[in-house]
């Protein structure tokens, strides 16, 4: 039976290694016992190690088969290299700021086959895309796509398993969008657009730095993606952002240097903290047209999951959980095999890695 090291036992990387321990030996890999420990009604193994130090990185994951990259973002770009430089080969869902391709000359060096980004957007957002872009002439690519709780709480109405300060993120980061051939900076939270969703109702759509990899690998005229949330909660965000909330700049508060984003996210964190049987749901639509073989096209494609109350998984950690496994199997059964840095568009644009992704989803 091969084997795996899946790295970060948070949310998602807990739902990554129940998934693939059906069928692989797993080890777990975290500093948190909290989260080790909730792996313990599985046939997972666990192990204490602070993932922050390349070097114990590389010694852990000699042994094994592949590894999955789930660790905080902060941490991502550090870890991949590692993981690289010891020659195994990795899917990555760390989601991290620094630019991917600059690993790719030594991931190709050791013959290792890197795919990044292979959570549910990025990730499925991409392997679609990546597709279709192998079948026809596209013009125009859009994405939206959300997590939200069924019940809406007053002030916010937003819910996330996510730390807060990763979610602010979102809504200071300027959004690199293509319009024209062109990658044109637009301000996060800007062009609300209010859109209907069957079973959800009426959610507004923002501008956010989504497209990342497909910046550099697509060759589209237009692409956006916009975060999706409950109407009203872009306006409360923009009066926090516009008043200095979520700025970084250290403020003197009596004998005290403070960060006005790191109180804000303290103080959000009990309002946005997601319980752990609490009902939410992941939602995307990916509209794509242009022209296959002659004619104008138009593909649209919808997803909607919520949280499974019998494995108790929320559906965040499956949307973005499950694209990472499917790809760890096609790499384990040699489906793929492209030494380098992959983005998950790459991968879909293998009609037969693409089928079967779909089939296991």
């Amino acid at each position: 039976m091969k084997k795996i090291i899946v790295l970060g036992a948070g949310m998602v990387g807990s739902a990554i290694a129940i998934d693939l321990c059906k069928n692989y030996k797993i080890t777990s890999v975290d500093n948190n016992l909290e989260n080790l420990g909730k792996l313990n009604a599985f046939p997972i193994k666990t192990l204490t190690k602070d993932l922050s130090d390349p070097k114990v990185v590389q010694n852990i994951v000699a042994d094994f088969d592949l590894v999955i990259g789930a660790v905080p973002g902060f941490m991502g770009f550090q870890t991949l290299k590692a993981v690289i430089e010891a020659e195994k080969n990795i899917v990555d869902i760390s989601f991290f700021p620094e630019n991917p391709f600059e690993l790719d000359t030594l991931a190709k060096e050791k013959k290792v086959t890197a795919v990044m980004d292979c959570g549910v957007a990025p990730g499925m957002s991409n392997l679609i895309l990546g597709y279709h872009n192998q079948r026809m002439e596209i013009d125009n690519f859009e994405c939206y796509v959300g997590g939200l709780p069924f019940i809406r709480k007053w002030p916010y109405e937003y819910k996330a398993p996510f730390s807060p300060i990763d979610v602010i993120e979102e809504y200071i980061r300027p959004s690199r969008i293509m319009e024209n051939g062109e990658i044109v900076i637009k301000p996060a939270l800007s062009e609300p657009e209010l859109i209907d969703f069957p079973r959800v109702g009426t959610l507004e759509s923002f501008n956010t730095d989504g497209l990342r990899s497909l910046l550099q690998t697509m060759n589209i005229k237009n692409m956006k993606e916009k975060t999706l949330r409950y109407p009203g909660h872009i306006e409360i965000m923009r009066i926090l952002r516009e008043s200095g909330f979520l700025s970084s700049e250290p403020l003197d508060i009596g004998h005290q240097r403070v960060k006005p984003i790191e109180l804000t996210s303290k103080l959000l964190f009990p309002m946005w903290q997601l319980s752990d049987k609490e009902e939410e749901f992941t939602i995307m639509k990916i509209v794509i047209s242009g022209n296959e073989a002659g004619t104008e096209k138009k593909y649209t494609y919808h997803l909607f999951d919520k949280y499974d109350p019998i494995s108790k998984t929320s559906s965040m950690a499956r949307t973005t959980g499950y694209p990472c496994t499917a790809v760890a199997r096609l790499m384990l059964d040699d489906d793929f095999k492209q030494n380098g840095i992959n983005p998950p568009e790459f991968v879909g644009a293998d009609e037969k890695c693409f089928a079967k992704i779909i089939a296991y989803l």
